[in-house]
């Protein structure tokens, strides 16, 4: 089996729910370069930016919550290029809390570890293999931070960005590379076949109270923030 194409219990692509998202948009009709982009563009701006409650969700799960962050989004991405037939890979890190910042404040923020796990999906295209990162922020957010902070117009860290060009991050696919938080990375961890490898190996740093407290309070507290940045808040 192609390592690159196979499903797991993360990447559940044969779900009726996604079939029929597939079917749905009719990504099949798309040539292969317009495909990567159609279904970029929708885990981009269709599903949100936000905190679901683990980082190893089923793709079905992270569709059906209808927003995500770095390492969900990942795996919705790579579910959904599999299942139109589009090898990919993830590549695996830790990011630095900092640009957490703003999306988690006060106490919350000063509990959190220093170093969030953190993924980007690689697609091969002809041979070539590029890196989509920029997938993280629906454009609906993106622009209403950029509002909320129009006079920064170099690097920016925070509210779930790190990059060194904030008026203008690389964020649309055009057969090259995207990134909107690569700037945090502190660590590498490589690459893996699928996220199911990932997590196996490697998973937030949490005791079970912190993780108790993150799945109940402090993530809807940081999609409060998220959502209200979006609204112009």
């Amino acid at each position: 089996m192609n390592n690159y194409l196979k499903e797991t219990p993360i990447l559940d692509y044969n779900n009726h729910t996604i079939q029929e998202l597939i079917k749905e948009r009719k990504w099949q009709n798309l040539n292969t370069a317009n495909r990567i982009k159609a279904i970029y563009n929708f885990v981009r701006d269709e599903i949100k930016f936000g905190y679901n409650i683990a980082d190893n969700l089923p793709a079905s799960s992270v569709l059906k919550d209808g927003y995500g962050q770095c390492n969900t989004k990942a795996t919705l991405l790579m579910a959904l290029l599999r299942a139109t037939g589009i090898q990919n890979r993830i590549h695996g890190f830790t990011i630095d809390k900092a640009l957490q910042k703003g999306a988690i404040t006060g106490i919350w923020y000063q509990l959190s570890p220093k170093n969030i796990l953190h993924s980007w999906v690689e697609v091969e295209l002809e041979g070539v293999w590029y890196f989509l990162e920029g997938v993280i922020l629906d454009k609906i957010y993106l622009g209403k931070l950029q509002e909320k902070f129009k006079n920064c117009n170099t690097a920016f860290c925070g509210y779930g960005v790190y990059t060194d060009s904030f008026i203008n991050p690389k964020i649309d696919w055009n057969l090259d590379n995207t990134f909107i938080q690569k700037m945090g990375i502190n660590q590498d961890f490589g690459l893996f076949y699928t996220p199911d490898d990932f997590y196996a190996e490697h998973r937030q740093e949490l005791n079970s109270i912190k993780r108790f407290i993150f799945r109940n309070i402090v993530r809807h507290k940081m999609n409060k923030n998220v959502e209200n940045i979006r609204k112009g808040k």
